[in-house]
Protein backbone atom coordinates (compact mmCIF):
# COMPACT_ATOMS: atom_id res chain seq x y z
CA UNK A 1 0.00 0.00 0.00
CA UNK A 2 3.44 2.51 -0.40
CA UNK A 3 3.38 2.92 3.74
CA UNK A 4 6.78 1.92 5.13
CA UNK A 5 7.31 -0.06 7.91
CA UNK A 6 11.13 0.03 10.39
CA UNK A 7 12.54 -3.05 11.28
CA UNK A 8 15.92 -4.14 12.75
CA UNK A 9 18.18 -7.48 11.58
CA UNK A 10 20.74 -8.96 13.78
CA UNK A 11 23.17 -11.63 12.08
CA UNK A 12 25.56 -13.79 13.94
CA UNK A 13 27.64 -16.63 12.35
CA UNK A 14 27.44 -20.37 13.45
CA UNK A 15 30.92 -21.42 14.87
CA UNK A 16 32.91 -24.60 15.60
CA UNK A 17 34.71 -24.79 19.28
CA UNK A 18 37.92 -23.48 16.95
CA UNK A 19 36.00 -20.44 16.90
CA UNK A 20 36.11 -20.97 12.35
CA UNK A 21 32.12 -20.48 10.88
CA UNK A 22 30.44 -23.92 9.79
CA UNK A 23 29.97 -23.18 6.45
CA UNK A 24 27.56 -20.61 5.92
CA UNK A 25 25.30 -21.27 8.58
CA UNK A 26 24.08 -17.74 10.74
CA UNK A 27 21.57 -16.91 13.13
CA UNK A 28 19.39 -14.47 12.53
CA UNK A 29 16.81 -12.11 14.01
CA UNK A 30 14.51 -9.97 12.76
CA UNK A 31 12.73 -7.56 14.90
CA UNK A 32 10.00 -4.67 14.01
CA UNK A 33 11.18 -1.73 15.13
CA UNK A 34 8.24 0.90 13.39
CA UNK A 35 6.61 1.76 17.26
CA UNK A 36 9.87 2.32 18.59
CA UNK A 37 10.95 4.78 15.51
CA UNK A 38 7.31 6.51 15.36
CA UNK A 39 8.18 6.64 19.70
CA UNK A 40 11.17 8.03 19.24
CA UNK A 41 10.20 10.50 15.88
CA UNK A 42 7.69 12.38 18.14
CA UNK A 43 9.76 12.56 21.39
CA UNK A 44 12.14 14.53 18.96
CA UNK A 45 9.25 16.12 17.88
CA UNK A 46 7.59 17.08 21.25
CA UNK A 47 11.33 18.43 22.55
CA UNK A 48 11.75 20.38 19.59
CA UNK A 49 8.38 22.20 20.21
CA UNK A 50 9.83 22.49 23.84
CA UNK A 51 12.58 24.05 22.71
CA UNK A 52 10.91 26.63 21.21
CA UNK A 53 8.45 27.47 23.78
CA UNK A 54 11.37 27.53 26.02
CA UNK A 55 13.29 29.91 23.71
CA UNK A 56 10.31 32.66 23.59
CA UNK A 57 9.48 31.85 19.75
CA UNK A 58 6.21 33.56 18.42
CA UNK A 59 3.47 31.66 19.11
CA UNK A 60 1.90 30.91 15.60
CA UNK A 61 5.26 29.98 14.57
CA UNK A 62 5.77 27.11 17.57
CA UNK A 63 1.68 25.74 16.63
CA UNK A 64 2.90 25.75 12.84
CA UNK A 65 5.99 23.22 13.92
CA UNK A 66 3.65 21.33 16.78
CA UNK A 67 1.28 20.64 14.13
CA UNK A 68 4.05 19.39 11.23
CA UNK A 69 5.15 16.72 14.05
CA UNK A 70 1.73 15.39 14.58
CA UNK A 71 0.58 15.66 11.16
CA UNK A 72 3.77 13.63 10.08
CA UNK A 73 2.85 10.96 12.55
CA UNK A 74 -0.66 10.90 11.23
CA UNK A 75 -0.61 10.47 7.85
CA UNK A 76 -3.96 11.61 5.83
CA UNK A 77 -4.88 14.04 8.68
CA UNK A 78 -4.56 17.90 8.87
CA UNK A 79 -4.03 19.18 12.42
CA UNK A 80 -5.86 22.81 13.33
CA UNK A 81 -5.81 24.90 16.66
CA UNK A 82 -7.85 27.37 17.35
CA UNK A 83 -7.54 30.31 19.84
CA UNK A 84 -9.99 32.11 22.10
CA UNK A 85 -10.18 35.62 22.70
CA UNK A 86 -11.30 35.65 26.10
CA UNK A 87 -12.17 39.20 25.99
CA UNK A 88 -14.86 39.00 23.20
CA UNK A 89 -15.04 34.83 23.09
CA UNK A 90 -14.28 34.47 19.66
CA UNK A 91 -12.44 31.74 18.15
CA UNK A 92 -9.04 33.00 15.82
CA UNK A 93 -6.55 30.91 14.08
CA UNK A 94 -3.64 29.41 16.12
CA UNK A 95 -2.24 27.54 13.38
CA UNK A 96 -3.51 25.31 10.12
CA UNK A 97 -0.60 24.84 8.12
CA UNK A 98 -2.41 22.41 5.59
CA UNK A 99 -6.19 23.24 5.98
CA UNK A 100 -7.70 25.03 2.76
CA UNK A 101 -7.46 29.10 3.93
CA UNK A 102 -11.22 29.10 2.66
CA UNK A 103 -12.22 27.03 5.76
CA UNK A 104 -10.19 28.93 7.96
CA UNK A 105 -10.64 32.17 7.39
CA UNK A 106 -14.25 31.95 7.35
CA UNK A 107 -14.12 30.39 11.06
CA UNK A 108 -12.06 33.58 11.99
CA UNK A 109 -13.60 36.00 14.71
CA UNK A 110 -16.58 33.70 14.95
CA UNK A 111 -18.66 33.39 18.63
CA UNK A 112 -17.49 30.10 20.60
CA UNK A 113 -20.63 28.70 20.43
CA UNK A 114 -22.15 25.06 20.01
CA UNK A 115 -22.83 26.26 16.76
CA UNK A 116 -19.59 26.63 15.21
CA UNK A 117 -18.97 22.86 14.28
CA UNK A 118 -16.96 20.49 16.48
CA UNK A 119 -14.14 23.04 17.87
CA UNK A 120 -17.50 25.37 19.35
CA UNK A 121 -18.83 22.46 21.12
CA UNK A 122 -16.08 21.22 22.33
CA UNK A 123 -14.97 24.37 23.60
CA UNK A 124 -18.12 25.14 24.76
CA UNK A 125 -18.76 22.00 26.74
CA UNK A 126 -15.63 21.27 27.60
CA UNK A 127 -15.53 17.93 25.93
CA UNK A 128 -13.93 15.97 23.38
CA UNK A 129 -16.20 16.10 20.21
CA UNK A 130 -16.06 13.54 17.91
CA UNK A 131 -17.75 13.75 13.88
CA UNK A 132 -16.79 10.63 12.00
CA UNK A 133 -18.92 11.80 8.80
CA UNK A 134 -19.62 15.47 8.58
CA UNK A 135 -22.44 14.63 5.70
CA UNK A 136 -24.44 12.37 7.97
CA UNK A 137 -23.93 13.51 11.30
CA UNK A 138 -27.40 15.58 12.22
CA UNK A 139 -25.71 17.56 14.85
CA UNK A 140 -25.54 20.78 12.65
CA UNK A 141 -27.99 20.37 10.78
CA UNK A 142 -29.69 23.80 10.49
CA UNK A 143 -26.09 25.25 10.75
CA UNK A 144 -23.79 26.87 8.42
CA UNK A 145 -20.90 24.71 9.36
CA UNK A 146 -21.46 21.26 7.71
CA UNK A 147 -21.79 22.93 4.23
CA UNK A 148 -18.38 25.03 4.74
CA UNK A 149 -16.77 21.11 6.05
CA UNK A 150 -17.95 19.98 2.97
CA UNK A 151 -16.92 22.45 0.46
CA UNK A 152 -13.31 21.80 1.21
CA UNK A 153 -13.61 18.54 1.15
CA UNK A 154 -13.17 17.58 4.75
CA UNK A 155 -15.14 14.44 6.11
CA UNK A 156 -14.10 13.83 9.55
CA UNK A 157 -13.01 15.59 12.39
CA UNK A 158 -11.83 15.11 16.20
CA UNK A 159 -12.15 17.87 18.40
CA UNK A 160 -10.42 18.54 21.93
CA UNK A 161 -10.39 21.60 24.29
CA UNK A 162 -7.06 22.67 25.02
CA UNK A 163 -7.12 23.49 29.16
CA UNK A 164 -5.26 25.87 31.13
CA UNK A 165 -3.13 24.66 34.53
CA UNK A 166 -6.27 25.99 36.11
CA UNK A 167 -8.85 24.48 33.49
CA UNK A 168 -10.04 27.20 31.89
CA UNK A 169 -10.37 26.62 28.09
CA UNK A 170 -7.77 27.97 26.06
CA UNK A 171 -8.62 27.53 22.66
CA UNK A 172 -9.30 23.85 20.33
CA UNK A 173 -7.00 20.83 19.09
CA UNK A 174 -8.63 19.36 16.05
CA UNK A 175 -7.58 16.59 13.76
CA UNK A 176 -9.67 16.64 10.09
CA UNK A 177 -9.23 13.81 7.37
CA UNK A 178 -11.08 14.14 3.73
CA UNK A 179 -12.75 10.21 4.62
CA UNK A 180 -15.09 9.60 6.96
CA UNK A 181 -13.32 8.15 10.31
CA UNK A 182 -12.67 7.60 13.67
CA UNK A 183 -9.71 7.88 15.70
CA UNK A 184 -7.58 4.91 16.17
CA UNK A 185 -5.81 4.39 19.34
CA UNK A 186 -2.41 6.09 17.77
CA UNK A 187 -4.60 8.92 17.09
CA UNK A 188 -5.98 9.76 20.46
CA UNK A 189 -2.14 9.13 21.86
CA UNK A 190 -0.92 12.23 19.60
CA UNK A 191 -4.40 14.18 20.50
CA UNK A 192 -3.56 13.94 23.99
CA UNK A 193 0.10 14.33 24.04
CA UNK A 194 0.14 17.60 21.57
CA UNK A 195 -2.98 19.04 23.40
CA UNK A 196 -0.89 19.32 26.40
CA UNK A 197 1.87 20.66 24.15
CA UNK A 198 -0.35 23.49 22.95
CA UNK A 199 -1.67 23.90 26.08
CA UNK A 200 1.90 25.17 27.79
CA UNK A 201 2.56 26.92 25.00
CA UNK A 202 -0.62 28.95 24.70
CA UNK A 203 -0.25 29.76 28.35
CA UNK A 204 3.20 30.60 28.38
CA UNK A 205 2.89 32.95 25.43
CA UNK A 206 -0.56 34.70 27.24
CA UNK A 207 1.31 35.06 30.57
CA UNK A 208 4.15 36.56 28.74
CA UNK A 209 1.80 38.86 26.50
CA UNK A 210 0.09 40.22 30.12
CA UNK A 211 3.93 40.87 31.77
CA UNK A 212 4.41 42.64 28.52
CA UNK A 213 1.30 45.07 28.71
CA UNK A 214 1.68 44.75 32.53
CA UNK A 215 5.36 46.41 32.23
CA UNK A 216 4.52 48.82 29.78
CA UNK A 217 1.55 49.82 31.83
CA UNK A 218 3.66 50.33 35.02
CA UNK A 219 6.38 52.77 32.72
CA UNK A 220 3.67 54.52 31.21
CA UNK A 221 1.83 55.09 35.13
CA UNK A 222 5.60 56.33 36.06
CA UNK A 223 6.48 58.33 32.98
CA UNK A 224 3.11 59.85 33.94
CA UNK A 225 3.72 60.29 37.38
CA UNK A 226 7.42 60.92 37.17
CA UNK A 227 7.56 58.03 39.51
CA UNK A 228 10.50 55.73 39.74
CA UNK A 229 10.67 52.30 41.52
CA UNK A 230 13.77 50.82 43.06
CA UNK A 231 15.21 48.12 45.18
CA UNK A 232 18.45 47.97 47.36
CA UNK A 233 20.11 45.39 49.72
CA UNK A 234 21.58 47.18 52.75
CA UNK A 235 24.23 44.41 52.92
CA UNK A 236 26.05 44.78 49.39
CA UNK A 237 24.22 47.83 48.29
CA UNK A 238 23.26 46.03 45.08
CA UNK A 239 20.30 48.76 43.50
CA UNK A 240 17.86 47.86 41.11
CA UNK A 241 16.35 50.84 39.23
CA UNK A 242 13.26 51.36 36.96
CA UNK A 243 14.06 52.93 33.61
CA UNK A 244 12.16 56.21 35.05
CA UNK A 245 14.55 56.45 38.04
CA UNK A 246 17.69 56.95 34.96
CA UNK A 247 15.44 59.33 33.24
CA UNK A 248 14.61 61.66 36.45
CA UNK A 249 18.60 61.85 37.30
CA UNK A 250 19.37 62.10 33.94
CA UNK A 251 21.72 59.11 34.21
CA UNK A 252 22.76 56.39 31.21
CA UNK A 253 20.69 53.26 31.47
CA UNK A 254 23.02 50.96 30.56
CA UNK A 255 25.60 52.09 33.19
CA UNK A 256 24.78 50.09 36.22
CA UNK A 257 23.97 51.57 39.38
CA UNK A 258 25.33 51.99 42.84
CA UNK A 259 24.91 53.49 45.69
CA UNK A 260 27.93 55.98 45.27
CA UNK A 261 26.71 56.71 41.62
CA UNK A 262 23.12 57.51 42.58
CA UNK A 263 24.91 59.87 45.39
CA UNK A 264 26.53 62.02 42.82
CA UNK A 265 22.88 63.44 41.73
CA UNK A 266 22.51 64.83 45.26
CA UNK A 267 22.51 68.25 45.81
CA UNK A 268 25.68 69.02 48.87
CA UNK A 269 23.46 70.93 51.25
CA UNK A 270 21.44 68.07 51.08
CA UNK A 271 24.36 65.16 51.41
CA UNK A 272 24.00 65.21 54.99
CA UNK A 273 20.43 64.51 55.08
CA UNK A 274 20.62 61.68 52.48
CA UNK A 275 23.53 59.96 54.00
CA UNK A 276 21.71 59.90 57.57
CA UNK A 277 18.55 58.52 55.97
CA UNK A 278 21.12 55.70 53.95
CA UNK A 279 22.59 54.60 57.30
CA UNK A 280 20.03 55.03 59.59
CA UNK A 281 17.89 52.54 57.36
CA UNK A 282 21.04 50.40 56.81
CA UNK A 283 20.91 50.52 60.76
CA UNK A 284 17.49 50.69 62.12
CA UNK A 285 16.07 48.49 59.03
CA UNK A 286 12.57 50.41 59.15
CA UNK A 287 10.93 52.05 56.69
CA UNK A 288 11.73 55.77 55.65
CA UNK A 289 10.58 58.65 54.36
CA UNK A 290 13.22 61.46 53.03
CA UNK A 291 12.85 64.32 50.49
CA UNK A 292 16.41 65.43 49.47
CA UNK A 293 17.32 67.77 46.31
CA UNK A 294 19.11 66.73 43.00
CA UNK A 295 21.58 69.11 41.08
CA UNK A 296 21.51 68.39 37.81
CA UNK A 297 24.87 68.66 35.14
CA UNK A 298 23.48 71.43 33.97
CA UNK A 299 22.68 73.50 37.16
CA UNK A 300 19.25 72.93 37.72
CA UNK A 301 17.99 71.35 40.81
CA UNK A 302 14.94 68.57 41.32
CA UNK A 303 13.00 68.01 44.34
CA UNK A 304 12.05 64.29 45.14
CA UNK A 305 10.13 62.86 47.44
CA UNK A 306 11.58 58.99 48.51
CA UNK A 307 9.63 56.44 50.25
CA UNK A 308 11.05 53.43 51.10
CA UNK A 309 9.68 49.63 52.57
CA UNK A 310 12.09 47.41 54.58
CA UNK A 311 11.59 43.56 54.03
CA UNK A 312 13.49 40.60 54.66
CA UNK A 313 14.77 37.87 52.63
CA UNK A 314 14.53 33.75 53.41
CA UNK A 315 18.38 34.42 55.05
CA UNK A 316 17.39 37.54 56.81
CA UNK A 317 19.52 40.15 54.40
CA UNK A 318 17.65 43.51 55.05
CA UNK A 319 16.12 44.62 51.50
CA UNK A 320 14.21 47.85 50.95
CA UNK A 321 11.58 48.13 48.23
CA UNK A 322 10.67 51.94 47.36
CA UNK A 323 9.56 54.69 45.28
CA UNK A 324 10.79 58.47 44.03
CA UNK A 325 8.67 60.86 42.82
CA UNK A 326 9.84 64.05 40.93
CA UNK A 327 7.76 66.70 42.83
CA UNK A 328 9.51 69.45 41.32
CA UNK A 329 6.90 70.90 39.63
CA UNK A 330 4.54 70.68 42.94
CA UNK A 331 6.84 72.11 45.28
CA UNK A 332 7.46 75.04 43.01
CA UNK A 333 3.98 75.38 43.28
CA UNK A 334 4.04 75.25 46.76
CA UNK A 335 7.03 77.78 47.28
CA UNK A 336 4.85 80.15 44.82
CA UNK A 337 1.97 79.66 47.24
CA UNK A 338 3.71 80.15 50.48
CA UNK A 339 5.69 83.30 48.97
CA UNK A 340 1.97 84.30 48.49
CA UNK A 341 0.73 83.35 52.36
CA UNK A 342 3.51 85.23 53.37
CA UNK A 343 2.92 88.38 51.09
CA UNK A 344 -0.50 88.20 52.06
CA UNK A 345 0.05 87.99 55.53
CA UNK A 346 2.31 90.75 55.72
CA UNK A 347 -0.53 92.86 53.74
CA UNK A 348 -2.65 91.73 56.32
CA UNK A 349 -0.46 92.57 59.71
CA UNK A 350 0.69 96.14 58.13
CA UNK A 351 -3.18 96.58 57.06
CA UNK A 352 -4.10 95.61 61.05
CA UNK A 353 -1.46 97.93 61.96
CA UNK A 354 -2.77 100.57 60.32
CA UNK A 355 -6.29 100.05 61.25
CA UNK A 356 -4.95 99.55 65.20
CA UNK A 357 -3.01 103.18 65.14
CA UNK A 358 -6.14 104.94 63.45
CA UNK A 359 -8.46 103.78 65.61
CA UNK A 360 -6.25 104.24 68.90
CA UNK A 361 -5.82 107.89 67.05
CA UNK A 362 -9.31 108.65 66.67
CA UNK A 363 -10.55 106.99 69.66
CA UNK A 364 -8.04 108.48 72.25
CA UNK A 365 -7.52 112.06 70.51
CA UNK A 366 -10.63 113.61 71.74
CA UNK A 367 -10.25 112.77 75.93
CA UNK A 368 -6.41 113.37 75.20
CA UNK A 369 -7.65 116.98 73.83
CA UNK A 370 -9.72 117.56 76.74
CA UNK A 371 -7.19 116.47 79.14
CA UNK A 372 -4.47 119.14 77.33
CA UNK A 373 -6.97 121.47 77.83
CA UNK A 374 -8.09 121.33 81.41
CA UNK A 375 -4.70 121.22 82.77
CA UNK A 376 -3.93 124.44 80.31
CA UNK A 377 -7.16 126.00 82.46
CA UNK A 378 -6.23 124.53 85.77
CA UNK A 379 -2.89 126.49 85.58
CA UNK A 380 -4.18 130.06 84.63
CA UNK A 381 -6.81 129.67 87.40
CA UNK A 382 -4.04 128.68 90.02
CA UNK A 383 -2.30 131.62 88.03
CA UNK A 384 -4.59 134.17 89.07
CA UNK A 385 -4.75 136.59 91.92
CA UNK A 386 -5.97 135.48 94.13
CA UNK A 387 -6.25 131.77 92.79
CA UNK A 388 -9.21 130.42 91.51
CA UNK A 389 -8.89 127.24 93.76
CA UNK A 390 -12.06 126.01 93.21
CA UNK A 391 -12.28 126.45 89.19
CA UNK A 392 -8.41 124.91 89.60
CA UNK A 393 -10.69 121.97 91.73
CA UNK A 394 -12.99 121.72 88.94
CA UNK A 395 -10.72 121.64 86.08
CA UNK A 396 -8.69 118.56 87.83
CA UNK A 397 -12.28 116.42 87.94
CA UNK A 398 -12.28 116.67 84.16
CA UNK A 399 -9.12 115.96 84.06
CA UNK A 400 -9.42 112.49 85.91
CA UNK A 401 -12.81 111.96 83.88
CA UNK A 402 -11.03 112.44 80.60
CA UNK A 403 -8.02 109.93 81.80
CA UNK A 404 -10.48 107.23 82.84
CA UNK A 405 -12.04 107.95 79.34
CA UNK A 406 -8.88 107.18 77.16
CA UNK A 407 -8.12 104.73 79.55
CA UNK A 408 -11.59 102.70 78.72
CA UNK A 409 -10.68 103.52 74.73
CA UNK A 410 -7.93 100.98 75.21
CA UNK A 411 -9.56 98.67 77.40
CA UNK A 412 -11.90 98.35 74.79
CA UNK A 413 -9.52 98.19 71.75
CA UNK A 414 -7.61 95.48 73.38
CA UNK A 415 -10.63 93.01 73.82
CA UNK A 416 -11.45 93.92 70.52
CA UNK A 417 -7.96 92.53 69.07
CA UNK A 418 -7.39 90.31 71.59
CA UNK A 419 -9.57 86.64 71.10
CA UNK A 420 -11.64 86.02 74.05
CA UNK A 421 -13.71 82.97 75.27
CA UNK A 422 -11.06 80.30 73.10
CA UNK A 423 -12.67 77.04 72.09
CA UNK A 424 -12.33 74.24 73.84
CA UNK A 425 -11.70 70.64 72.05
CA UNK A 426 -10.20 67.34 72.64
CA UNK A 427 -6.49 67.78 70.67
CA UNK A 428 -4.41 65.21 69.61
CA UNK A 429 -1.42 66.59 69.96
CA UNK A 430 0.72 64.46 67.37
CA UNK A 431 -1.93 64.89 65.18
CA UNK A 432 -1.62 68.73 65.91
CA UNK A 433 1.83 68.62 65.64
CA UNK A 434 2.10 66.83 62.05
CA UNK A 435 -0.14 69.45 60.81
CA UNK A 436 2.18 72.32 61.80
CA UNK A 437 4.95 70.84 60.12
CA UNK A 438 3.40 70.04 57.26
CA UNK A 439 1.97 72.98 56.78
CA UNK A 440 4.72 74.94 57.21
CA UNK A 441 7.38 72.58 55.27
CA UNK A 442 8.49 75.30 52.60
CA UNK A 443 9.60 77.51 55.45
CA UNK A 444 11.88 74.40 57.06
CA UNK A 445 13.16 73.79 53.47
CA UNK A 446 13.87 77.31 52.86
CA UNK A 447 15.72 77.42 56.00
CA UNK A 448 17.73 74.60 55.40
CA UNK A 449 16.23 72.57 58.62
CA UNK A 450 15.75 68.60 58.96
CA UNK A 451 12.39 68.29 61.17
CA UNK A 452 12.80 64.89 62.86
CA UNK A 453 10.06 63.83 64.64
CA UNK A 454 9.71 61.42 67.65
CA UNK A 455 5.88 61.06 68.35
CA UNK A 456 5.02 59.12 71.38
CA UNK A 457 2.46 56.39 70.48
CA UNK A 458 -1.22 56.22 72.25
CA UNK A 459 -0.45 59.20 73.40
CA UNK A 460 -2.95 60.61 75.72
CA UNK A 461 -6.09 63.85 74.35
CA UNK A 462 -5.78 67.15 75.92
CA UNK A 463 -8.73 69.36 76.11
CA UNK A 464 -7.90 73.25 74.65
CA UNK A 465 -8.10 75.22 72.01
CA UNK A 466 -6.33 73.65 68.96
CA UNK A 467 -5.14 76.29 66.96
CA UNK A 468 -3.68 78.39 69.94
CA UNK A 469 -2.01 75.12 71.10
CA UNK A 470 -0.80 74.98 67.07
CA UNK A 471 0.40 78.74 67.35
CA UNK A 472 2.82 77.44 70.19
CA UNK A 473 3.91 74.73 68.28
CA UNK A 474 4.83 76.94 65.25
CA UNK A 475 6.19 79.43 67.36
CA UNK A 476 8.98 77.24 69.24
CA UNK A 477 9.72 75.39 65.91
CA UNK A 478 10.48 79.12 64.21
CA UNK A 479 12.10 80.11 67.54
CA UNK A 480 14.49 76.87 66.76
CA UNK A 481 15.23 77.26 63.15
CA UNK A 482 16.21 81.14 63.73
CA UNK A 483 18.88 80.16 66.45
CA UNK A 484 20.15 77.67 63.69
CA UNK A 485 20.26 80.13 61.20
CA UNK A 486 23.88 80.93 61.43
CA UNK A 487 25.00 76.93 61.65
CA UNK A 488 26.85 76.00 59.08
CA UNK A 489 29.54 73.15 60.60
CA UNK A 490 26.32 70.26 61.04
CA UNK A 491 22.94 69.61 59.69
CA UNK A 492 20.45 72.33 61.24
CA UNK A 493 18.26 69.17 62.74
CA UNK A 494 15.29 70.62 64.63
CA UNK A 495 13.75 67.41 66.83
CA UNK A 496 10.60 66.91 68.11
CA UNK A 497 9.06 64.71 70.67
CA UNK A 498 6.22 63.87 72.83
CA UNK A 499 5.58 61.74 75.32
CA UNK A 500 4.07 61.29 79.02
CA UNK A 501 5.68 63.35 81.85
CA UNK A 502 6.19 61.81 85.41
CA UNK A 503 3.14 63.65 86.73
CA UNK A 504 1.57 61.56 83.56
CA UNK A 505 0.99 64.94 82.04
CA UNK A 506 0.88 65.39 77.99
CA UNK A 507 4.71 67.01 76.82
CA UNK A 508 5.92 68.36 73.74
CA UNK A 509 9.43 69.27 73.46
CA UNK A 510 10.94 71.17 70.28
CA UNK A 511 15.28 70.23 70.60
CA UNK A 512 17.47 72.36 67.95
CA UNK A 513 21.28 72.69 68.00
CA UNK A 514 21.58 76.12 67.45
CA UNK A 515 23.92 78.77 69.49
CA UNK A 516 21.75 78.33 72.34
CA UNK A 517 20.23 80.32 75.38
CA UNK A 518 22.42 81.94 78.25
CA UNK A 519 20.96 79.88 81.58
CA UNK A 520 21.03 83.13 83.18
CA UNK A 521 18.37 84.96 80.49
CA UNK A 522 16.17 81.36 81.17
CA UNK A 523 13.25 83.31 82.48
CA UNK A 524 13.79 86.71 80.90
CA UNK A 525 12.89 85.12 77.49
CA UNK A 526 9.42 84.66 78.47
CA UNK A 527 9.02 88.49 79.21
CA UNK A 528 6.76 90.70 76.60
CA UNK A 529 9.19 93.04 74.41
CA UNK A 530 12.40 90.79 75.94
CA UNK A 531 14.10 89.17 72.77
CA UNK A 532 17.80 88.33 72.26
CA UNK A 533 17.45 88.27 68.06
CA UNK A 534 17.64 91.57 66.65
CA UNK A 535 14.91 91.87 64.97
CA UNK A 536 12.96 90.36 67.17
CA UNK A 537 10.03 92.07 68.98
CA UNK A 538 10.07 89.65 71.82
CA UNK A 539 6.35 88.59 71.96
CA UNK A 540 6.09 85.20 70.83
CA UNK A 541 7.32 83.17 73.86
CA UNK A 542 5.46 86.07 76.00
CA UNK A 543 2.11 85.09 74.20
CA UNK A 544 2.68 81.58 74.25
CA UNK A 545 3.42 81.45 77.84
CA UNK A 546 0.17 82.82 78.50
CA UNK A 547 -1.80 80.22 76.31
CA UNK A 548 -0.12 77.40 77.86
CA UNK A 549 -1.21 79.51 81.47
CA UNK A 550 -4.73 79.47 80.05
CA UNK A 551 -4.76 75.83 79.26
CA UNK A 552 -3.23 75.18 82.99
CA UNK A 553 -0.38 74.03 81.95
CA UNK A 554 3.85 75.16 81.86
CA UNK A 555 6.38 76.54 79.29
CA UNK A 556 9.55 76.36 79.78
CA UNK A 557 13.52 76.18 78.58
CA UNK A 558 16.57 74.46 79.01
CA UNK A 559 19.65 74.04 77.47
CA UNK A 560 21.23 70.78 75.95
CA UNK A 561 23.91 69.22 77.52
CA UNK A 562 25.30 69.66 73.95
CA UNK A 563 24.27 72.10 71.90
CA UNK A 564 21.29 74.13 70.95
CA UNK A 565 18.33 74.81 73.40
CA UNK A 566 15.06 72.73 74.09
CA UNK A 567 11.31 74.26 74.57
CA UNK A 568 8.77 72.71 76.03
CA UNK A 569 5.65 72.48 77.64
CA UNK A 570 3.35 70.54 79.45
CA UNK A 571 -0.05 70.04 79.35
CA UNK A 572 -2.59 68.08 81.73
CA UNK A 573 -4.63 64.81 79.67
CA UNK A 574 -8.51 65.44 79.08
CA UNK A 575 -10.94 63.78 81.34
CA UNK A 576 -10.99 59.97 80.43
CA UNK A 577 -8.30 60.03 78.30
CA UNK A 578 -4.90 59.39 80.79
Amino acid sequence: DGAHRWFLMQCSPLREGSGAIVGWSWYVSHSELDERKRTEALLAGEKRVLEMVARGRPLPIILDALCAVVEAAAPGCRCSVLLIDPRRSTFHSGAAPTLPSGYTTAIEGAPVTRTVGPCGMAASLNTQVIVSDIASDARWDRDAWPALALAHDLRSVWSTPILSLAGNVLGTFALYQQEPGRPTVLHQALIEQFTHVASIAIERAQTEAALRRSQAFLAEAQRLSSTGSFAWRADSDEITWSEELYRIHELDPSTPMTLQRSATRVHPDDMPLFIASVENARRDGRDFEVEPRLLMPDGSIKHVHIVAHATRDETGGLEYIGALQDVTERRQSQDALDKARSELAHVARVTSLGVLTASIAHEVNQPLSGILTNASTGFRMLADDPPNVEGARETARRTMRDARRAADVIARLRALFTKNGAATESVDLNEATREVIALSSGEWRRAGVIVRTELADDLPLVAGDRVQLQQVVLNLMLNASESMSGVEDRPRLLTIRTGIDDDHRVRVSVRDVGVGIDPQNLERLFEAFYSTKSGGMGIGLSVSRSIIARHNGRLWAAPNEGLGATFAFSLPAAVGTS
